[in-house]
């Protein structure tokens, strides 16, 4: 049975998630995650796409991902099978180092783009790896609180921020201020008590310059995309 092709919109960013086979570990040392990210950094080169916020966790990553020029499906098989070769050369494996097809969702607007960018950040706070998601090294939260941003991005070709910027004037202060305050709202949203626990989307009313964005995260995004292709 042939596989049902996905939407390919190579103008949205995409939120991306691959684990690992069995959900056995993707990276077991510093050297692993440093392979990963040198793998997207020659992969960028020959196919360029860009990344506005990734975490590589233990045994998946995410990436919030656009692929304007290659079909995302070709990125994405190019970037776990350079990564596999890596993998089963090191530990002397054979076999599938990641599952099935990576999961991807497309992301209609500003606002999506930074809900999903918060999401991917608190991956290893909710997994308690880590207290803050700036304490975390192999996710790129610590770029919007860096002072030192610019000379970082000229060694990561591939990463944008842009996008997740949009929102807030290009400011990474108010991103920051924002992300902090969805936290917030998050531990309401979580509370079992709250009969709002399980809603999709977050409260954004007391959030700083979100307010008015939620109603566009959650229109049909069939009506926004028009032309398509699938991959």
């Amino acid at each position: 049975m042939s596989r049902k092709k996905r939407l390919w919109l190579p103008d949205h960013f995409y939120h991306v998630v691959s684990r690992g086979n069995r959900r056995d570990p993707l990276f077991q040392d510093d050297r692993d995650f440093r392979a990963f990210f040198y793998n997207m950094k020659e992969l960028s080169e020959k196919s360029p796409f860009e990344i506005s916020s990734y975490c590589f966790m233990t045994n998946h990553y995410h990436l919030q991902i656009r692929s304007p020029e290659v079909q995302l499906s070709q990125i994405m098989s190019r970037l776990n099978k350079g990564y596999a070769n890596y993998y089963n050369t090191r530990y002397n494996l054979c076999g599938h180092v990641f599952e099935k097809r990576f999961h991807a969702e497309p992301i209609s607007n500003p606002y999506g783009n930074f809900v999903v960018s918060h999401y991917i950040h608190m991956n290893p706070v909710r997994a308690n790896m880590v207290e803050s998601p700036e304490d975390y090294p192999w996710s790129s939260y610590r770029y919007f609180q860096s002072s030192k941003l610019k000379a970082s991005l000229k060694n990561i070709p591939f990463f944008t921020p842009k996008a997740n910027l949009e929102l807030f004037k290009g400011s990474r202060e108010n991103y920051v201020t924002a992300f902090q305050a969805l936290n917030d709202n998050r531990k309401v949203l979580d509370n079992p008590k709250n009969p709002n626990s399980r809603r999709k989307f977050y409260f954004t009313a007391n959030i700083p310059y979100l307010a008015n964005q939620r109603e566009g995260a959650i229109s049909d995004m069939q009506m926004k995309i028009g032309n398509h292709i699938y991959f």
